[in-house]
């Protein structure tokens, strides 16, 4: 995980791939004093391709303000290029909110690496349909929120939950909340909610997916961290993982190594959304780790 402070920014860039690109940028950060301390960059093709490329950069030495500095990089750079582009500040504090119901698993690993430093941002607050973890949560001193959901209630509890996450919560962890979001909700949060997917997708999409797994006598199980979209766990992919099984696991068995699993895989995605590393490009990502 890169070091992160108050001098830290970053510039993500999409654009049709072209020559040129990287010396134009790392030739205006020179101009305007920023040091260049990381740069990645991907082509899907060398000849007509779309780019990607993110730069870490250090600003104590900068000669503009931040708004002139994206209106300057806009001028000079983006709009020569064509780019969608987008700078952040590390010190600028980006409020997250994790929904969960029963299963706290993934829940406690986000809230745990959270207090050891090693997520950006804040925790904002928990909410959930059920008060399992309620107690665990308050005792960190994270905001709990209870959001009861039914079928009939469905409209007035996700209204709630918009209510509650408000101008300032920009991510959404979906740490096993075992309800669908409407897609107008998604829809106010574009690749901006992460969910765990309990299965390697695109197999065993939808409900009970260990017990499937089981049934088929899998020699594999996985967990999926993408981001949500209007149609079910087929949104883009940030980050997968793999446990071996054999025909000795029971369904409680792959149960138990996929929660392993589930927790390292939210974890690692909400990490690297955080720290500016993940592109979207239609159904996929480009994840610079």
């Amino acid at each position: 995980m890169t070091q992160t402070s108050a001098t830290t920014a970053r510039l993500l860039i999409t654009c049709p791939d072209r020559p040129g690109i990287v010396a134009a940028v790392a030739g205006f950060f020179h101009m305007h004093g920023a040091n260049i301390t990381a740069l990645d960059q991907h082509s899907t093709d060398p000849t007509g391709g779309t780019f990607f490329m993110r730069v870490e950069f250090q600003t104590p030495s900068l000669d503009l303000s931040r708004a002139a500095l994206g209106r300057a990089f806009a001028a000079v750079v983006g709009d020569r290029f064509a780019m969608d582009w987008r700078l952040s500040y590390a010190d600028d504090t980006k409020d997250l909110a994790i929904l969960v119901s029963k299963h706290d698993h993934a829940l406690m690993e986000l809230l745990w690496r959270s207090t050891r430093g090693e997520l950006e941002g804040r925790v904002a607050m928990v909410i959930s349909n059920h008060r399992v973890a309620e107690a665990a949560v308050t005792a960190l001193g994270v905001p709990f929120h209870y959001v009861p959901v039914t079928a009939k209630t469905k409209a007035e509890s996700e209204a709630r939950i918009v209510d509650l996450l408000g101008d300032s919560v920009k991510t959404v962890a979906l740490a096993r909340y075992m309800q669908i979001l409407s897609p107008e909700l998604v829809a106010k949060f574009p690749n901006q909610i992460i969910n765990i997917h309990h299965s390697f997708l695109p197999a065993f999409v939808g409900a009970n997916p260990y017990h499937r797994a089981f049934e088929r006598g899998v020699k594999l199980i996985g967990a999926t961290a993408h981001y949500v979209t209007a149609e079910l766990d087929a949104g883009p992919i940030i980050e997968q993982d793999v446990g071996r099984v054999s025909h000795r696991d029971s369904v409680e068995d792959l149960i138990a190594l996929g929660r392993d699993l589930e927790r390292r895989v939210l974890a690692n995605a909400v990490r690297w959304h955080l720290e500016d590393r993940v592109l979207v490009h239609g159904n996929k990502t480009v994840v610079f780790r």
